[in-house]
């Protein structure tokens, strides 16, 4: 009777928290696709259809129009919002950054996993306290640096400034996943007569694929999105802004609609979400491809 009484308990939970977990599915799905949809809407409607009906969640054939987006896209010279140089300015920055970043990050991550050194367990903690420290009170000694050392109006001293600000979080996550990795399969690869860099590049990095890629992609949306050191130091320069400053100065500006507004921020989004399907993809191929054939 106690066995009957557990296994329909057993039953009823798994039931339960079965259609809980579609429950909670589909509301998250909704309140994470629904202003994203909403936010599409508005960039393909005519401000006259928004003024009569902003509440309405369809645009009519008849209404819909991309005229936002060629007015965002279009150069400034042709009277337009010059969103395609900030685009190329972002993706500069951000791509620099994420190569930059990894380049210092792997090699030190994989030091502190495998090395033994004073303090070794405790570097990674204090990467990590770097990482947060807040970047207002940082930002005002990096930009009289960088004004002297003549790289406050670039966007290489833009992507350096980020660079110092990931390398120390993306040494934290890669640390992590590279502890995971058994020391056996590098003592295998030295016995074959691999040296460390050789075992490094032919086994480590394979098998750490799916973390570097996600730590890429962690690091793109960083300096892609960042705001402030952006308007700190390119601020004097429009031909240098990336796409997070051209978007504030759609937002400031009252004679821009709205619709125009909503453009932006969809060319904003785009972009990172279609870096994040494809970056899904190759972390799916990364985690079958380091698969141990012993």
């Amino acid at each position: 009777m106690t066995r009957k009484a557990a296994l329909s308990r057993a039953q009823f939970e798994e039931r339960f928290f079965g259609v809980l977990r579609w429950f909670v599915i589909a509301f998250l799905a909704v309140i994470t696709v629904l202003p994203f949809y909403y936010m599409v809407l508005l960039s393909v409607k005519p401000i006259d259809a928004l003024l009569l009906d902003p509440g309405s969640l369809w645009v009519s054939a008849k209404d819909f129009t991309v005229s936002t987006y060629r007015d965002v896209l279009r150069s400034t010279d042709s009277g337009g919002q010059g969103f395609v140089r900030f685009l190329l300015n972002s993706a500069l920055v951000s791509l620099g950054t994420v190569l930059l970043t990894l380049l210092a990050a792997v090699p030190g991550a994989y030091a502190i996993s495998r090395l033994k050194f004073f303090g070794h367990r405790q570097v990674s903690a204090l990467f990590l306290a770097v990482y947060m420290f807040p970047a207002t009170l940082l930002a005002v000694p990096l930009f009289v640096i960088f004004a002297k050392l003549g790289l406050s109006s670039s966007l290489v001293g833009l992507a350096i400034v980020y660079v110092a600000q990931t390398v120390p979080v993306s040494i934290y996550m890669l640390r992590n996943y590279l502890v995971t990795i058994p020391y056996s399969i590098e003592e295998a690869a030295a016995i074959d007569g691999a040296t460390r860099l050789q075992t490094v590049r032919k086994v480590i990095l394979p098998l750490a694929l799916p973390s570097i890629m996600a730590t890429g992609l962690y690091v793109f949306m960083i300096a892609w999105n960042e705001f402030l050191f952006a308007l700190l130091f390119l601020a004097a320069e429009p031909g240098k802004w990336t796409v997070s400053l051209g978007l504030a100065q759609l937002s400031n500006g009252i004679e821009v609609p709205k619709t125009i507004l909503m453009a932006g921020s969809v060319v904003l989004t785009i972009p990172v979400v279609l870096l994040f399907f494809a970056a899904e993809r190759l972390l799916t191929e990364g985690l079958t491809s380091g698969a141990d054939k012993s």
